[in-house]
């Protein structure tokens, strides 16, 4: 009777969401919108916890001393904050001078390449006489515009371009405070949840045994334990899989003696954090500073940046993190396909080690139904192996059993 009642009110809540369709997505979007800054501080907690936990374990190991237990924390996080804004500082330095020379020198370039469209332009009437007849022909009458009908279209624009100008502009400056806002909010949580997460995991089991069964509260914190593994390895191999493509990038690019090859390498490195699609952000950066160095060099920086990009999405990408993550290289690219298709580049950040885990969970499970049914190996493809000389078929069977 408790599931048939269970099925009955589930039936009807379902029939209420469906007919309220919009009333439940707004709800569940505003509910989304409440929460959000604490999912974000989930996320930073999560991703500084890789580098926090490799500080602690490098300087502290295994101390035991009072002032070691209660300066590991601190010291670490604050290490490893400093370490990512870092980088980023680093980067920045890099990139921004070098962004605002190119701008420079391509204001200054202007004029020349006005006088070279317009050397091209004569060149045309010069080979086309028919071409230039057509232009010099296109001649307008002044007289016969309606000026009155020209300002009341201008005048209706003007206001309503206004209007909508302002409420857009009302709605972008309201956007970046609310996620300045929710940033900082998330970052104190965030830093809360690092300080506190022995506590706070304490907390948490304590509260998962005493409302589920124990089987069910084991099977429920193994995959929490399986998805944080799974999600702290992926970080780890997309991390060496950046440093590797921007290091390739530097290499080649010194060797062919192309500019700026150590900033286009590090910018490459730091926008490859973006699985398989970030370091296209990279090649476009690259290419416009090389661009206004030498424009055929910018062609063949383009077709490295290919090759390189080939050859790391190919090879060394799926190799790298799918084997960090425990994921065959195939299931990689789905992964990444299928991520960005769905939510962009948070999908591709989040899918492959999403794909990882429920990989993990199918496989575990199937292994597990095809013992429990006694299916034998060779059945589902795994071909025995010969037994050795000297030895029966028998026994090589069962030893591999």
């Amino acid at each position: 009777m408790k599931k048939i009642a269970l099925l009955i009110a589930f039936a009807v809540l379902l029939f209420v969401g469906l007919e309220n369709f919009q009333k439940v997505t707004g709800v569940i979007s505003g509910f989304f919108a409440l929460v959000s800054p604490f999912i974000l501080g989930g996320c930073i907690a999560f991703i500084l916890n890789v580098p926090i936990a490799f500080i602690e374990r490098s300087l502290f190991g295994k101390r035991r001393e009072d002032w070691a237990r209660k300066c590991k924390r601190p010291v670490s996080l604050v290490l490893a904050i400093a370490l990512v804004l870092g980088l980023v500082v680093v980067v920045v330095l890099l990139v921004a001078p070098q962004i605002a020379r190119s701008i420079g020198l391509l204001s200054n370039r202007m004029p020349d390449f006005f006088l070279k469209v317009q050397g091209w332009i004569s060149e045309l009437e010069a080979q086309f006489p028919a071409l230039s007849g057509q232009l010099s022909n296109l001649q307008f009458d002044w007289d016969t515009i309606d000026w009155g009908m020209v300002g009341q279209t201008a005048w209706d624009f003007l206001r309503n371009g206004a209007g909508d100008m302002l409420g857009s502009t009302f709605n972008m400056a309201s956007s970046i405070i609310g996620a300045i806002v929710n940033f900082f909010l998330g970052m104190f949580f965030a830093l809360y949840v690092l300080l506190q997460k022995e506590k706070l995991g304490r907390q948490v089991k304590k509260l998962l045994y005493a409302v589920l069964p124990s089987p069910k509260a084991d099977g429920f914190l193994s995959i929490c334990t399986l998805s944080q593994q799974t999600f702290a390895n992926f970080i780890t191999g997309q991390c060496t899989e950046a440093v590797i493509l921007g290091l390739m990038f530097f290499i080649s690019m010194s060797v062919l003696h192309f500019p700026y090859a150590l900033l286009v390498g590090a910018l490459i490195a730091l926008t490859a954090l973006i699985p398989i699609f970030g370091a296209f952000i990279g090649c476009f950066v690259g290419a416009f500073l090389i661009l206004i160095e030498n424009p055929m060099q910018a062609l063949w920086f383009i077709i490295l940046f290919l090759v390189l990009q080939q050859v790391e999405g190919n090879l060394i990408y799926p190799h790298v993190v799918g084997n960090s993550v425990g994921l065959p290289s195939l299931w990689v690219l789905v992964a990444v396909t299928v991520g960005g298709s769905t939510m962009g580049i948070v999908g591709m950040i989040i899918c492959i080690p999403v794909f990882s885990v429920l990989y993990t969970l199918i496989r575990t499970a199937t292994n597990n139904r095809l013992r429990a049914r006694g299916v034998p190996p060779e059945k589902w493809g795994d071909s025995p192996q010969k037994p050795p000389k000297g030895k029966t078929g028998a026994k090589e069977t069962s030893a591999k059993e």
